[in-house]
């Protein structure tokens, strides 16, 4: 879970040094916090403040500076508060003041210092005029305009409070697949470098690319003489802000920003994203998160049935147990092991004997199965697919060509037409679509009607200059048009003529989610039939963690779009690949593929980092059964072109 919790972590079992320097310094700074909130004298509360900055900020090795006594030299560390330190480092103990500062904070308090913009000054005085000691209860003064009256509150400051209240839940109830990622692979290339790992591995949602993540899951593969010594490895990464438990073969943590070598960011986020997120609230909670992460270490010989195992899904796994039972064999987290031979023992006891598996596709073969891989682990349809060898040859990285769906500076993009097109055959695509915001979206500076056109005669331009050259590239000229009442686009039609494909989307997010399912459905069938649409981008319009998609009745919408294509009329579904929508929902692209309608990944890129996201929407499309060939993305310039 994210979330700012506060709390002193367990000792490494390994120590000295017990703590690391990012835990000491995080210490401190809850100790200035609570002091703060308890209203501690305002020069104590600097100098834990401060103390934690230098820390923070430190390159030295922490555990020999108090090896040393260095660290009582260091400006900013008083006697007192340099004996504290050297106890923590050195013995591993938190000093009895922070225990009992910790304790007798009322949790609650602690809980809405995680409302962004929140701090322990105003936490203090709501806490002691209105006798508010939760993030529940201030919600509930909030909501019954209890705060704004209070000197200097007032009506902005109480709706931003209950904007930072809705913004927190949702942060700490999942997160979303990009960031998820960024911490498991970070993780998991940190444990695969220590001695004695044979093997690290993700597992659970995010190694079935899920497009949210719960916590964390890491199957370590390590001989059982070597589980301490790499067990107490782990617990010395960098990264970890707590540890919940430690034991023989398993290890709960917390990790925060500080794993990544590189630091964190999360890149350019256009301005309607950031707004359905929680805008600068957002990047203020992210660059203080955290997320849970649990490891597993286990021997190698048990490792494949301990990833499958915790790979899930729980579904998928309840089927694989079924048809283990079917053969009188029993399959866990420990092995695949006949039930004849196991009687009554359980675990590794059982284990003893289990049938053999270097990997996961031995298990599936003992099973009578293809290998089926993660992203399909959903229990739609895959087991029986793999008895038949059905399994469908999933598109990959590898088939982007190009995509349609980007931006330049002519809008809301961040990068020139240049740039983008640079970029793009870096990356090793041979095409590159250019759909700029329409004037209606004010917020995006829609490109008018004059300058779309002119855009199209620069692209005209570029495209020559290739051709002549022999560069085995060309830019498409396109535009994201609002869809307007009616289901008509935002351009008029002999401007909408001129360009390659249009993208047509809904941005007026807040008028479609006031309407039924019924006139929103019929509306976009009005766009459909509109002779210009080429791709009805982001589908449903939702933006995870922010706001849910405007009701729609998408299976109707692909049944048209199917009636079009077959007579010959290209309409084409986009799943936007950024990972604040991936929509087209995976679980709606295997019935677009069995309609035979095409889909279209686009990064919907807002700067050259941005044309990189396609990544994301390569794996929902896998998760969505896509083939190569149910994508536009996997055409070269020719086909397309002809398609068109």
């Amino acid at each position: 879970m994210a979330g700012n919790g506060f709390s002193l972590p367990k000792p490494r079992p390994s120590g000295p040094p017990y703590f690391s320097r990012n835990q000491v310094a995080n210490a401190l700074h809850q100790v200035a916090v609570l002091l703060e909130l308890q209203g501690a004298n305002v020069f104590r509360v600097r100098s834990y403040q401060n103390a934690s900055r230098m820390l923070g900020s430190l390159t030295e090795d922490l555990g020999e500076l108090v090896a040393t006594g260095r660290l009582l030299e260091m400006k900013g560390i008083g006697k007192g508060l340099g004996s504290a330190l050297t106890q923590v480092v050195g013995e591993g103990r938190w000093p009895s003041d922070w225990i009992e500062l910790h304790a007798s904070t009322p949790e609650g308090l602690i809980e809405m210092l995680g409302i962004p913009g929140l701090g322990p000054k105003r936490i203090k005085l709501m806490h002691e005029e209105l006798g508010v000691d939760s993030v529940a209860a201030l919600k509930e003064a909030a909501e019954a305009d209890k705060i704004a009256p209070m000197k200097g509150f007032g009506k902005k400051s109480q709706a931003r409070m209950l904007d930072g209240i809705d913004l927190l839940a949702r942060f700490r109830a999942r997160r979303r697949l990009d960031i998820g990622l960024m911490y498991g692979e970070a993780f998991e290339a940190r444990v695969s470098q220590i001695d004695g790992v044979v093997k690290a591995q993700l597992a659970g949602s995010a190694r079935r690319r899920k497009e949210t993540i719960g916590d964390l899951d890491l199957v370590v593969a390590v001989e059982k003489e070597h589980h301490e010594r790499v067990a107490n490895a782990i617990l010395s990464l960098p990264g970890i802000a707590d540890v919940k438990g430690a034991g023989d073969s398993k290890i709960s943590l917390i990790l925060d920003t500080t794993i990544f070598e590189e630091g964190f960011t999360v890149g350019h986020i256009d301005p309607n994203v950031l707004d359905a997120i929680g805008g600068d609230d957002y990047e203020q909670l992210e660059s203080g998160g955290t997320i849970d992460a649990q490891v597993r270490l286990v021997p190698p010989g048990v490792f494949p049935f301990t990833l499958a195992y915790f790979t899930g899904s729980k579904e998928h796994n309840i089927a694989m147990r079924q048809r283990a039972i079917d053969r009188g064999l029993r399959l866990n987290e420990f092995g695949l092991i006949p039930e004849a031979k196991a009687g009554d023992l359980k675990g590794m006891a059982a284990a003893q004997y289990s049938l053999d598996a270097l990997d996961e596709a031995a298990i599936y073969k003992h099973l009578e199965l293809e290998w089926v891989t993660p992203e399909l682990r959903e229990d739609t349809g895959e087991i029986d697919a793999a008895q038949h060898n059905g399994l469908p040859k999933l598109v990959t990285n590898a088939d982007m060509r190009g995509a349609w769906h980007n931006h330049t500076t002519l809008s809301d993009g961040e990068a020139s037409l240049e740039e983008m097109a640079n970029t793009a055959q870096k990356l090793g695509w041979s095409w590159l679509g250019i759909a700029d915001h329409s004037p209606t979206l004010k917020v995006a500076n829609g490109a008018s009607a004059d300058d779309l056109l002119e855009q199209g005669a620069t692209i005209r331009a570029y495209n020559k200059a290739w051709a002549d050259d022999g560069v085995d590239f060309r830019l498409y000229h396109g535009v994201e048009s609002d869809i307007l009442p009616g289901g008509k686009l935002d351009h008029p039609d002999d401007v909408l003529a001129q360009l390659d494909y249009t993208v047509a989307s809904v941005h007026a997010i807040s008028k479609w989610r006031a309407r039924d399912e019924i006139e929103n459905t019929e509306e976009l069938l009005k766009c459909i039939d509109h002779p210009s649409t080429t791709v009805l981008g982001h589908p449903t319009g939702r933006i995870l963690q922010g706001r849910d998609g405007y009701e729609v009745d998408l299976f109707a919408v692909l049944e048209h779009m199917a009636d079009h294509n077959n007579e010959g009329r290209l309409k084409a579904v986009e799943l936007n690949a950024s990972p604040y929508r991936l929509d087209l929902d995976w679980r709606l692209c295997k019935h677009a593929k069995g309609l035979g309608v095409p889909v279209i990944i686009n990064p919907d890129a807002h700067s050259l980092r941005g044309l990189a996201d396609i990544s994301y929407g390569v794996m929902a499309a896998r998760k969505g059964w896509l083939e190569a060939p149910d994508v536009l993305n996997s055409l070269d310039a020719k086909a397309l072109s002809a398609l068109l």
